[in-house]
């Protein structure tokens, strides 16, 4: 029987560390609101490109910070389930999902955050390193033959849902519900580039 407060005291922490923006928070210090500068998002790419990289570092250090801490709360509380062999911690899926969701709508900030991509990131490895390392060689593809960043993350989504499913995993179906959740959250985020992309007007990455 799955301990189903753990898991929405899981979900619920993970939301509201992840509601922590990095990116809104060093655009404060900096005296600015990074939401209404540059691409107006509320992440690394756009911190870069509007408070510079001391604050892009930070804001990289704190998006992939909150994503591994909400992941060892979950992992903490300690809510497993079983199917057949399969084994998963579904608290720890839920503390991580909710620390993205934090992060794209968070409470402190008027649910005005960024895209969620790399705090996503920190959570997959968490939940498994190989399946991200595998979604992390698609990007690393797509991004260099493309120059597309949004497309290899969109791509990368896609990749760690499909392979989730693959029985070499064992994974349960609540981790495949945890890929699709990510997958779908991400893509929400990224429909401006989704447009962009498809009517050729997306900014590529230059060196």
């Amino acid at each position: 029987m799955v301990d189903v407060l753990k898991v929405l005291a899981a979900l619920a922490m993970g939301y509201l560390l992840g509601s922590l923006n990095t990116a809104v928070i060093a655009g404060r210090v900096y005296g600015k609101d990074i939401r209404n500068h540059g691409s107006k998002s509320a992440g690394l790419t756009n911190a870069l490109r509007v408070l510079g990289k001391s604050a892009a570092a930070l804001v990289l250090a704190g998006d992939i910070l909150k994503g591994v801490v909400a992941c060892l709360i979950g992992l903490r509380l300690g809510v497993y389930v079983q199917s057949g062999e399969d084994s998963d911690c579904v608290s720890l899926l839920a503390a991580g999902a909710g620390a993205v969701i934090g992060h794209n709508w968070p409470v402190y900030f008027g649910f005005r955050g960024g895209k969620g991509a790399l705090t996503a990131a920190a959570v997959m490895f968490m939940v498994s390193w190989v399946m991200s390392l595998i979604s992390l060689g698609f990007f690393v593809m797509i991004v260099a033959l493309t120059r597309y960043v949004s497309l290899g993350t969109i791509c990368a989504a896609m990749v760690f849902v499909a392979i989730s499913f693959l029985p070499v995993f064992g994974n349960t179906y609540y981790f495949s519900i945890f890929a699709l959740l990510m997958a779908f959250v991400i893509i929400l985020k990224h429909r401006e580039n989704v447009r962009r992309l498809l009517s050729g007007t997306e900014n590529r990455l230059t060196l």
